[in-house]
């Protein structure tokens, strides 16, 4: 593992390219409403009970990580979370995911999946939560 000496932030690969410093979790949290504030603490408190997780705030999102990344927050709206799982092949038979892209140049598929309620995380939410936990840990 790497570790760059600026922001401290652990990386697989040595001197991995990051947004070093950019933005810290207060940004992304500033003025949000207190029904996504909840959202956000409730998902945290959830991959929490999944495993040892690292939040990393970046320009643009938001990164769960443990030894890698493995799930993103691209974005924290009025009333709901829009949370992304990168995986190597598309679940398609599932009742949670929006929307699921490839990725350009990369051979994964985004899952995206949009939380507007605590409950949204339900039992097939947290499997494929898991599955990306462990997927990149």
């Amino acid at each position: 593992m790497w570790t760059c000496p600026l922001c401290r932030q652990e990386f697989v690969n040595n001197n991995q390219l990051h947004s070093c410093n950019d933005k810290v979790l207060a940004d992304f949290l500033a003025g949000k409403s207190q029904h996504t504030l909840e959202l956000f603490d409730h998902l945290v408190s959830e991959y929490m009970q999944i495993g040892d997780i690292r939040l990393h705030p970046s320009k643009s999102m938001i990164s769960f990580a443990a030894r890698t990344r493995f799930a993103y927050i691209i974005r924290l709206g009025k009333n709901f979370i829009d949370i992304v799982f990168p995986f190597k092949q598309p679940y398609n038979d599932n009742l949670c995911f929006n929307k699921i892209k490839p990725v350009p140049g990369s051979n994964d598929y985004n899952h995206h999946f949009r939380m507007f309620l605590k409950e949204d995380i339900n039992d097939e939410v947290r499997t494929y939560m898991r599955m990306a936990y462990e997927s990149r840990s």
